[in-house]
């Protein structure tokens, strides 16, 4: 088989799976062993998803020997870029594949959580579908238990689905004692060092929501009152009420003085 050369400036290697381990972008994926590439019962199904099944099987096993122009040749090694993440999906689920996953992770190959309370917890690879081209691939935390975009460009471009959905909750089943302690630790926004009364912010959020809601209802042509708007109603009116009677009386003065003044002109 001819040599690759990797996207990286590293050396000529003459092992395809060598050269896409070492590729810049695929930092993510594990090796994986060569028992597992040539038995057949492994790669079960693949053949129907995966264009020139055969000769991309053969360039993944380093026995390509076909004469192959430069355009089938790229669409070849494509095929084996695509192939060799499917396997990889079901190979980082088994014993081996999964312990050389934990070390990876343990070294924090995949990155860290970019939470700031989570202290640079170390993350897993995982995807949210087990169907090729549906989503790009994600990295989960298991200390704050939630899912980020990759930072590189190069793994924002992975398939999700060479990874699979169970990858990361199989190994914590198999591996319990690398499940973090969770993080309840959550932001307080302070000003001057004192806390926001909670209170006051449960009330802006409740507030926020009615109106929402309110806007919500108003759209489906629909119209209700609340009970505080009841009460902001007869408050209002009560304001008019007691602004009336103090026009009035002050109008009423103004007459009173108005008559004073003549009863003095004409003594």
């Amino acid at each position: 088989m001819e040599d690759f050369n990797s996207e990286t400036d590293s050396d000529y290697t003459s092992y395809w799976k060598d050269w896409f381990i070492s590729s810049r972008g695929n930092e993510y994926f594990c090796e994986i062993d060569e028992e597992y590439l040539t038995d057949r019962f492994n790669l079960t199904g693949l053949n129907t998803e995966v264009p020139y099944y055969q000769y991309a099987l053969d360039l993944v096993t380093d026995v390509f020997d076909l004469d192959a122009d430069d355009d089938l040749r790229e669409q070849i090694e494509k095929s084996a870029r695509h192939l060799y993440g499917l396997v990889h999906a079901r190979y980082i689920i088994t014993t081996r594949g999964l312990s050389k996953m934990v070390d990876k992770y343990k070294r924090g190959d995949f990155g860290k959580c970019p939470r700031v309370v989570c202290e640079g917890h170390p993350l897993l690879p995982m995807g949210q579908h087990d169907i090729p081209n549906m989503s790009t691939v994600r990295l989960y935390c298991a200390k704050c238990e939630d899912i980020y975009n990759p930072k590189s460009s190069r793994h924002a471009a992975i398939d999700g689905a060479y990874f699979g959905t169970s990858f990361h909750s199989m190994l914590f089943q198999v591996y319990p004692a690398l499940i973090p302690e969770k993080s309840v630790r959550r932001y307080e926004p302070r000003i001057y060092g004192f806390r926001v009364h909670a209170t006051a912010a449960l009330a802006r959020w409740q507030d926020q929501y009615r109106e929402e809601k309110k806007a919500c209802l108003r759209e489906a042509g629909i119209e209700i009152k609340y009970a505080e708007d009841t009460e902001e109603e007869e408050e209002l009116e009560d304001d008019d009420e007691d602004e009336e009677q103090a026009v009035e009386a002050k109008e009423e003065k103004s007459l009173g003085d108005a008559a004073s003044g003549r009863m003095d002109l004409g003594n």
